[in-house]
């Protein structure tokens, strides 16, 4: 543990920072704290102790690894069992004008609150893998914190943010384990469904709602297996189409419209994006190379 990052724990229950606080406590002895609420989101990362924690009642036994999350208005208060061991832990608090300006932009940073309002569910537990990558991220905005490098700021938010979006995709992941042989024959029914209607609406909207999943879990599919977002899936698919239909000496307004390109101007952006040349100039160099076969052929 790096010690020099360690925080003197004070009993103060409201927040000095107008978006964050985060502290790296470890005491040996130390008075308990009252049952008590926030009007900010406190996420607790236990590190090591004889401890339980009370949430709106009830209480949960800590094992290392374990985090909580406690929304604004939710009683709660830790309980120490016994001094044998060191009570440790990481305690970062977030206020809900920062917290909602992240949520405004992705609903993603959200899942983790609002899986444990809705099931009335705090605690999270992890494994000491898992846990590891958690508390490095930890460490990491602590150390950038207490430094004095350029661009200090933004890299905090960043680290913010990184946290944040793991802790998220850990809790989603665990309430979604992987099927493997569900989501291989939903990956390829997709994938089939899209090669046959790359004329049609391949929104992820749309996808969802005729395949009956979220469109969450079909764009983390595809960014997971595949390795491209399904949006990039699907540009590349038509743009392939396109230039099969311009080999067919199918002209090249009609192929773009012909596999789901609304415009022009967005067809030439991604075309010369993907393949270095205007559609243009593709039909000419195919052309180009045809004479020259039929002139060798003669010859």
């Amino acid at each position: 543990m790096k010690k020099n990052l360690k925080s003197k724990f004070q009993r103060r229950q409201y927040m000095l920072s107008r978006d964050f606080e985060i502290y790296y406590y470890s005491d040996s002895h130390m008075e308990n704290v009252d049952s008590h609420m926030h009007d900010y989101y406190e996420f607790y990362f236990f590190l090591e102790g004889n401890v339980s924690i009370l949430v709106e009642d009830k209480s949960y036994p800590l094992k290392a690894g374990d985090v909580v999350v406690i929304p604004p208005g939710i009683h709660h208060k830790a309980v120490i069992h016994s001094w044998k061991l060191p009570y440790s832990r990481f305690v970062f608090w977030i206020s809900t004008d920062y917290f909602t300006r992240l949520r405004n932009t992705s609903a993603d940073y959200a899942y983790f609150i609002d899986y444990a309002r809705k099931k009335g569910e705090y605690v999270f537990h992890n494994n000491m893998v898992e846990f590891t990558a958690i508390q490095s991220k930890i460490f990491r905005l602590i150390e950038e914190i207490h430094s004095e490098h350029f661009g200090r700021d933004t890299k905090i938010s960043i680290c913010i943010s990184d946290l944040l979006l793991h802790l998220n995709r850990t809790v989603y992941e665990k309430n979604h384990p992987r099927r493997k042989k569900e989501d291989k024959n939903l990956e390829e029914s997709i994938i089939q469904y899209i090669d046959e209607h790359l004329e049609q609406d391949l929104s992820l909207e749309h996808l969802a709602g005729k395949f009956f999943v979220s469109k969450y879990y079909i764009a983390h599919m595809f960014k997971e297996n595949i390795g491209v977002s399904i949006h990039q899936y699907i540009t590349k698919k038509r743009l392939a189409a396109c230039q099969n239909a311009i080999l067919s000496n199918i002209s090249i307004s009609q192929s773009y419209l012909m596999f789901g390109f609304k415009d022009y101007s967005s067809f030439f952006r991604a075309f010369k994006k993907e393949y270095g040349i205007s559609p243009k100039e593709f039909r000419d160099m195919q052309i180009g190379q045809k004479k020259r076969k039929l002139q060798e052929g003669d010859f």
